[in-house]
């Protein structure tokens, strides 16, 4: 792995092995060295010290490890500090994160231009992939089977201001050239998206190989059938680290309001011309926002979306307040709130 050293070095004591996680599952890991490939597990000390998943390996985190077994397994003592880390709250009811990939530099968010598409989907992908602390790209695939191309990646040039937006076909290669020159030696890219829409074909063609195993398309919805079961990471021949991910059948998101502005940069620029500094965008004289959207210039349906992430993002934080003054109660006996 070129710059190998460079991004771990730093924070190794003299004798340390580091690796890179490739396949993270159930405890088990594969383990990256610029020489060889370890089966790795965590060190007892690494399992019980940590206070929760963020603590733990994940794929595309650099670890310290010390091989054993004849030099074929390693044994993870620790995980060096992450640079970025793509997370979302675990799906369904249950409070707490979940981690997808670290040590990202660019998310492809990927999605078909067919039946799947949807611009409120990405305007949360956008936001989680900021709130990471890597930037995020589009990429629209299936564009042989739209006949709407230009139409749909406009609408996403102005649901997500700044983002880089690409249309390819896996089908007949059309725009996967231009999507291989805008990749990057030393460059860690993670994919992500909704089930089906070409993630593992996508990766195939920036392989120039088979490497990740894809199914036919579904007649009723256009929709490739799920097929990636576990995150792994590949090196392309260019010397590009991509990240494979399981489709999502939703992104519930995680973090915190200050980055929904990154994610809406439009209506936050409107919002500093409002007559009034807390203006809600309702029925305020002066407002800049609502004038937009009289005007054609902004969709209502972005300002609610908009509106709905702040809420959701505002209740994830009352949610983790009440969990960690529980945790304190629990911890320290009722009156510790009040120290």
């Amino acid at each position: 792995m070129n710059g190998f050293m460079n991004e771990a070095s730093c924070e190794l004591k003299q004798g340390e092995t580091v690796g890179r996680v490739a396949k993270a599952t159930h405890g088990h890991y594969t383990i990256f060295t610029e020489k060889k490939t370890y089966e790795g597990r965590l060190s007892g000390g690494l399992y019980h010290m940590a206070q929760g998943p963020r603590e733990l390996p994940a794929v595309g985190d650099w670890v310290v490890f010390v091989p054993y077994d004849n030099g074929e397994k390693g044994l993870i003592q620790r995980v060096l500090t992450r640079r970025t880390l793509l997370s979302r709250k675990r799906a369904g009811e249950t409070h707490g994160e979940q981690i997808i990939a670290a040590n990202i530099d660019k998310v492809f968010i990927v999605t078909a231009l067919t039946n799947e598409f949807n611009i409120n989907r990405i305007e949360r992908y956008v936001l989680q992939v900021y709130e990471s602390g890597a930037v995020p790209a589009i990429i629209c695939t299936k564009q042989d089977l739209c006949e709407d191309v230009d139409l749909r990646l406009e609408e996403l040039r102005l649901a997500a201001p700044g983002v880089q937006v690409y249309a390819v076909s896996n089908l007949t290669g059309e725009g996967i050239q231009e999507l291989k020159n805008e990749l990057k030696k030393d460059e860690t890219i993670s994919l992500i998206g909704s089930s089906g829409v070409g993630k593992s074909t996508l990766i195939n063609s920036l392989m120039g190989e088979e490497k990740q195993l894809t199914q036919e398309v579904r007649f009723d919805d256009d929709r490739g059938r799920h097929t990636t079961t576990h995150r792994e990471l590949f090196l392309l021949p260019n010397g590009t680290t991509v990240i494979d991910t399981p489709g999502m059948r939703e992104l519930q998101l995680w973090g915190n309001e200050d980055n929904v502005g990154k994610t809406f940069s439009d209506i936050e620029q409107l919002s500093s011309q409002c007559k009034f500094r807390d203006c809600k965008h309702h029925s305020e004289p002066g407002c800049a926002v609502k004038q937009a959207i009289e005007t054609g210039k902004l969709d209502e349906g972005r300002l609610k979306n908009y509106e709905k992430l702040k809420r959701e993002l505002h209740r994830l934080a009352l949610k983790e307040q009440y969990s960690a003054h529980r945790i304190n109660r629990m911890l320290h006996g009722p009156k510790a709130h009040k120290k």
